[in-house]
Order: C-alpha cells, then structure tokens, then sequence
C-alpha cells in the first residue's frame, strides 16, 4: 500500500532508509585501509548509492510499470552486491563482524521493502492513459 502524502522519492521511506544506510556504509569505509581505495572502498560506496539512486530512478519511470519494477529490481540487485562487499570488508577484518552484520540485516529488509514496492506498481504507478 503506498505511503502516505507522498510528493517526491525523498518522501519514500525505503528510499530514506537506503540514504541513511548508504551514509552508514560511507562512514565505516573510510576506516579501511587506503590500498583498498580503488577497490572495496570504491565499490561499497557506489553499490550503496546506487541503491537510493535506482529508487529515485524507479520513482520517475512510475508512468511505465515495467520500467519502474526494473529500476526497483536494480536497486535491489546493489543491494545484494553491497552485502556481499561488506561480507568480504569482514572477512578481511576491515570491518567488525557484529557491526558488518548488523548492516547486512539493514540491507536484507531494505530488499524485502522494496520487493514489496516492486509486487505492487499498480498501488505506485500512473493509471494508463487511453
């Protein structure tokens, strides 16, 4: 069911909660270490990024459903990658395994809330014009 006096994708709550965690993700990596600059620094960020990106995306394609269910299956594609970053930013003791986790679990029901959105564009979309 859609949110309530919703204006712009600023107002969605899934798009506030991928901002807000994307900053968390951005916060962490700068304590990696620099050699991971143009690798797992560089990647963790965009793909967490891109997650709020590709709602803000999927929240002008309303007028296509199927374009906007892609872009919302965009975003949770990044979101997948950046779980998966932040599982090796673990495994290589750049990150602490309960904060890291406690991050994925964000990302694990960020991805259920936007497959939510994503199995309903009709409540999310334009009505088709004839």
């Amino acid at each position: 069911m859609p949110e309530m006096l919703i204006r712009t994708f600023r107002d969605l709550t899934i798009h506030q909660r991928a901002h807000a965690i994307a900053m968390e993700v951005f916060e962490i990596s700068k304590r990696f270490p620099s050699e991971e600059k143009f690798s797992l620094i560089d990647q963790v960020r965009r793909s967490s990024r891109s997650v709020a990106v590709n709602i803000a995306e999927a929240w002008g394609k309303r007028r296509y459903p199927a374009s906007f269910v892609s872009k919302l299956t965009d975003s949770k594609d990044e979101a997948l990658e950046t779980q998966a970053w932040l599982m090796f930013a673990i495994d290589c003791k750049y990150l602490q395994e309960v904060g890291g986790r406690q991050l994925i679990d964000q990302y694990e029901e960020l991805v259920r809330s936007i497959a939510n959105v994503a199995n309903h564009p009709k409540d999310w979309c334009f009505p088709k014009q004839l």
